[in-house]
């Protein structure tokens, strides 16, 4: 059994601890993966402050990539040496939802605290968000692994399993924005960016981003918006009207957690336009909302579960567009830290001003 350091969740919203964890070699199905780089989401960082609960202690991480080190029986999708991402997303392929061309929905269960991990003792280690990789390696199931280029850093390869998966598949797979349709993006952030980046790719005419933060407007527009609003711009309806030449949003992308992003999109929307869920909110957190005017201007709610990524699908094309340079990763990395300042790399998130920190291993 290969002895490596990861990152442990302790106790909630307590530093992660840097030791000496056990990682099993691939069971069926499985494969190792020796990791080059982890991204910090800020579902992770949630997870860590026990927004939705969980058994500690804990690996999280889940925005991967590496190259191959090992694979269980049954494996013949991947081998040895193959660079490729590693996400959360555990599909079995045979359930409704999977062999419906679902598969971040899978309804086969997974108990993450029978996983790969332990501690060096033989405890119970959580193997957070199906991935635990805040670490050198992982063991995780072939389904959460996608193929990429040889060429593509390692830190910007990381992105494309969680951040821009989410932003660019809310907009395309699961909005279907069409070309020539008004979008609102609200949040600016790492997945803010990507649904900016995936609105531009399907062919949005205008694309208004709004957050708190007035720099992240500029990254906004440095990834394709036309426009940034600060959310709290008074008689903001007027003022998006004005971005757009007097148009409201066919698509909202809330690409936040915030509530109240949330209680003041669905004003953002014209008649017969949709709203996609895609930034989490804490347990518990409440939104609230007219019913009868959603029902009488014919508009749509949908929620978004990692941008109904396809991975076989979608991770190819993807690839494709960053080689022609129609989609930026590289651009979306603020800044890199090794595994033992993973902490400093989570504080640096938290302060709201980063893309995408992403740990070097």
């Amino acid at each position: 059994m290969p002895r490596i350091r990861a990152a442990v969740c302790h106790a909630f919203k307590e530093p992660l601890r840097i030791e000496e964890v056990d990682l099993r070699a691939p069971a069926a199905g499985e494969v190792m993966v020796r990791l080059q780089a982890v991204a910090i989401c800020h579902s992770d960082i949630a997870f860590a402050e026990g927004a939705w609960g969980g058994t500690l202690p804990a690996v999280y991480g889940h925005e991967a990539a590496g190259t191959v080190e090992a694979v269980g029986p049954g494996v013949i999708a991947h081998a040895p040496g193959d660079r490729v991402i590693v996400t959360l997303i555990r599909s079995c392929g045979t359930c409704p939802t999977c062999a419906s061309g679902h598969p971040v929905d899978c309804e086969t269960p997974y108990n993450r605290d029978t996983g790969p991990l332990s501690t060096t003792t033989g405890g119970t280690l959580s193997h957070g968000l199906n991935c635990g990789a805040f670490a050198e390696a992982v063991v995780v199931h072939a389904s959460q692994l996608a193929p990429v280029p040889a060429d593509m850093p390692p830190e910007a390869a990381c992105l494309l399993a969680c951040g821009v998966i989410t932003g660019v598949g809310a907009a395309v797979n699961t909005a279907r924005i069409r070309p020539g349709e008004v979008v609102a993006v609200i949040g600016a952030g790492g997945v803010g960016l990507n649904a900016v980046q995936g609105a531009r790719i399907a062919g949005a005419a205008q694309i208004v981003a709004l957050d708190r933060v007035p720099s992240k407007l500029d990254d906004a527009v440095a990834f394709g918006a036309t426009a940034g609003l600060l959310s709290d711009t008074p008689d903001l309806r007027a003022a998006f009207r004005a971005a757009t030449g007097g148009r409201m949003a066919d698509v909202v992308l809330v690409c936040t957690g915030a509530i109240a992003a949330y209680d003041g999109a669905l004003a953002l929307l014209a008649r017969g336009g949709r709203m996609v869920m895609v930034g989490m909110p804490h347990s518990g957190a409440m939104s609230s909302y007219e019913p009868v005017m959603v029902a009488a201007l014919g508009q749509g709610m949908l929620g978004s579960n990692m941008g109904d990524t396809v991975l076989a699908r979608d991770i190819r094309w993807m690839t494709d567009l960053w080689r022609q340079g129609r989609l930026k990763l590289e651009d979306l990395v603020s800044a890199r830290f090794p595994l033992d300042r993973i902490n400093d790399a989570i504080a640096d998130t938290k302060a709201g001003t980063a893309r995408r920190n992403v740990i070097v291993l």
